[in-house]
């Protein structure tokens, strides 16, 4: 049986594995850093970490294939990374990083900060999603999705937004099938947004 549930706490390394094995624009990201903990420091821990609510897992027979994670206020949660999540965890990783790939993500994570992301104020939640490929297609993504808007809703947060990689060509069709609008991106990514 699969079914989507909220986040428990233990859940983490099944979310970080689950990372991990669609990071690279969809793809399995094992060895493409010098330490794979790294993306799920940066894109689904921290979430499950500060906002447990906002954080849903598909499980097929005990085992975690997917997961969708948010933040109800990106401002909010941003500071909060740079200010008490990142000195902690990201002290770990040596600077400048392995490869270009890593110094890149590296000082994203250097560089969070409230104002930064240009959509968190018309948009004011975001979210993460990654599903392993036995669960794609199937209608687990947009399910997940669907579950992040109503608790949203529920809080009377006005807009979404998540970031794709502009190379992962599976994703981007995707969520404009569920309504988002693409908006204005740096090179090499995607940004949507959802009026809630």
């Amino acid at each position: 049986m699969t079914r989507i549930r909220a986040f428990h706490p233990g859940d983490e390394g099944a979310l970080a594995d689950v990372c991990l094995r669609t990071a690279d624009a969809g793809a399995d990201a094992t060895g493409v850093l010098t330490d794979d903990r790294i993306w799920a420091e940066v894109f689904v821990l921290p979430y499950v970490a500060r906002e447990p609510r906002l954080a849903f897992a598909v499980e097929m027979s005990g085992r975690v294939l997917g997961y969708a994670v948010a933040t109800s206020d990106t401002e909010a949660f941003e500071d909060w990374f740079r200010d008490e999540w990142w000195p902690v965890h990201g002290a770990r990783f040596p600077r400048p990083g392995g490869n270009p790939r890593e110094i890149e993500i590296l000082a994203y994570a250097d560089g969070r900060r409230s104002g930064r992301e240009p959509y968190g104020r018309t948009y004011p939640a975001h979210l993460h999603i990654d599903l392993l490929p036995e669960l794609q297609g199937q209608g687990w993504g947009r399910r997940l999705i669907q579950t992040i808007v109503d608790e949203l809703r529920e809080r009377d947060v006005s807009g979404l937004h998540l970031v794709a990689a502009s190379d992962n060509l599976g994703a981007l069709p995707f969520y404009d099938r569920l309504g988002f609008s693409r908006l204005p991106s740096p090179e090499g990514v995607q940004a949507f947004g959802l009026t809630l």
